[in-house]
């Protein structure tokens, strides 16, 4: 198979869908442009704020991309790369994207609220906890993972810990140039971008090692930069949107699509084949473990196909800066798609090795490694340096591993927040709100944050063999969680006496594969990880079962 041919009929599926497909979700949903958005009804200059529909993609597709459609298309690729390429093409379509494009919908009608309000407004008070708990314990173990690939990629090339802190810095003025300086948004992009991509030269000049420069070994290095990314995510989910969120995760969307664009120019240089099998079975073996296509395939491939962290973001961040309602479907369903377009880049990266090498680097994956040296290696064929391709490609990996932390800190704070307080969309029969003391203490946004970030250091910190194996837990119930959340677009759609077939099916098929997963881990797992399952599983579970329980919804 040729990875051109391959890359040009993905890219053209996903161009047809955001055409056609997308148009018609907007339709069945009723996207009205005219209707006022909650970044005006509700501004207050540090999380409703409306943005620039340029910004907020950035902001958002930075939010969303992370290491997910790198990592998991990469370690499924031992499935055969026909496997996940169906999966990636029709999930992203079909799931991924229009899970995006509803979640965001649902927020922006609820007033800028987390998809649990939503839920609330069918099932009451019961509903809503149950899946705010859910979401605060999935983004817990999101601002966990994350932060321990970054600090491991810190540790491992410095040149990205001095590049990852001038971009915070950086992020700052341009923030405060474009919002209370009102510089324009193309003169402000053209003079800061320049710097981003120079900040990346001066992070290969002058690395951060803290090996060198203290003398620590690898695992203190790492935990000292454990420490510095949370102080680090205390303040990006405290301080204004515009500050330091929002100009970071857009001046950041360069870096990707530029090395998107690197990897796209290179594939057609190279022209390479796809050289490992199209498929490999059903069952792949690992010494005396096995790991079977359903549901590990679906589950592995969680941000390139769907995620469940997307809905976070859409309805955690997105929906507070959102401008118009016309902007839902560029934003949700395009930052999706383009999305699927570096799952698909991930594939041929690995797919084009040679058989032996595969099987080689499979035995212990390194897919961030792996990726940037594929890409690197396609980019030679342009005249590029390998050695310093390699270096920018890693550049810009790990700076979409940070927003990501930082987006879900943030998300995280509103998760619990919103446990202790009545939202702007909760009637008196909804409301959960805590009042007196305890509930604005533990709603108090410095209160909540902090205990996101203590929950995490004591993950990654205090259970560094724990730590090592958050990948699999996380992914499963990233996938759970977007189930849920259809689940909940669902049931939203039949009190609105709307169509739900295109979200209930769906919902339908990720539900049994997370939860299968969800509970294959349990059976397998042990130890904190064995609790972390079980804790998920109930809730998904009691959700469910609430859910059906509601007689009165169905027969309406």
């Amino acid at each position: 198979m040729n990875a051109i041919i391959l890359l040009l009929s993905c890219t053209a599926c996903f161009l047809l869908a955001y055409f056609v497909y997308s148009r018609l979700v907007a339709k069945w949903l009723g996207v009205d442009e005219k209707r006022a958005t909650p970044a005006h009804t509700c501004r207050d200059g540090v999380d409703y704020v409306p943005a620039h529909p340029a910004v907020l993609f950035g902001h958002h597709f930075a939010s969303i991309a992370g290491a997910g459609p790198i990592v998991g298309p990469i370690l499924a690729a031992e499935f055969g790369w026909a496997a996940v390429v169906l999966w990636v093409v029709l999930g992203c379509i079909f799931v991924g994207a229009m899970h995006d494009m509803v979640t965001l919908f649902l927020s922006v009608r609820h007033r800028g609220s987390s998809i649990a309000s939503v839920i609330a407004q069918v099932l009451g008070a019961p509903g809503k906890i149950l899946f705010l708990l859910f979401c605060w314990s999935t983004l817990v173990l999101v601002c966990s993972e994350f932060t321990r690939l970054v600090a491991a990629t810190f540790t491992a090339n410095p040149a990205v810990a001095t590049a990852s802190l001038l971009f915070i810095a950086e992020a700052v003025v341009f923030g405060i140039c474009t919002n209370r300086f009102k510089m324009p948004i193309g003169l402000a992009s053209a003079v800061f971008v320049p710097i981003m991509f120079c900040c990346v030269w001066v992070g290969v000049r002058f690395p951060l090692d803290l090996q060198t420069l203290f003398g620590f070994n690898a695992s203190a290095a790492q935990t000292v930069w454990v420490v510095v990314l949370l102080a680090y995510c205390f303040l990006a989910s405290t301080l204004p949107v515009w500050l330091l969120l929002q100009p970071r995760d857009y001046l950041n969307s360069y870096l990707l699509y530029a090395m998107m664009a690197l990897g796209f120019c290179g594939v057609f240089f190279a022209n390479p084949s796809i050289n490992i099998p199209a498929f490999s079975g059903w069952i792949i073996h690992h010494g005396e473990s096995s790991r079977c296509l359903f549901p590990f395939l679906f589950v592995t491939i969680a941000c390139g196909a769907c995620s469940g962290f997307h809905a976070l973001v859409a309805s955690g961040t997105t929906a507070k800066q959102l401008d118009n309602e016309r902007h839902i479907r560029p934003v949700a369903y395009g930052g999706m798609l383009l999305e699927g377009v570096l799952a698909v880049l991930s594939l041929i990266a690995v797919a084009s090795m040679s058989s032996g090498d595969f099987a080689a680097a499979m035995k212990s994956p390194n897919a961030v490694a792996l990726f940037a040296s594929g890409i690197a290696g396609f980019c030679a064929k342009m005249g590029m340096n390998f050695e310093l391709a390699k270096v920018f490609i890693s550049l810009s990996i790990a700076a979409f591993l940070m927003t990501s932390v930082d987006t879900a800190t943030r998300l995280a704070r509103f998760t619990w927040q919103e446990l202790f307080q009545k939202t702007a969309s909760d009637n008196a029969d909804v409301s959960v709100a805590v009042t007196g003391l305890v509930g604005k203490l533990f709603s108090n946004m410095y209160v909540a944050t902090g205990l996101v970030v203590a929950l995490v250091a004591v993950l990654l910190i205090g259970n560094p063999d724990t730590a090592k194996s958050l990948w699999h837990i996380f992914a499963s119930s990233n996938q759970l969680l977007a189930s849920l959340t259809l689940l909940t677009a669902s049931l939203w759609l039949v009190k609105e006496k709307r169509n739900c077939a295109f979200t209930l099916i769906p919902m339908l098929f990720m539900f049994a594969a997370s939860g299968y997963a969800i509970y294959s881990l349990m059976r397998t797992s042990s130890g904190i990880l064995q609790a972390a399952c079980v804790v998920l599983f109930v809730m998904a579970l009691a959700l469910v079962a609430l859910v059906f329980s509601q007689r009165r919804l169905w027969r309406s």
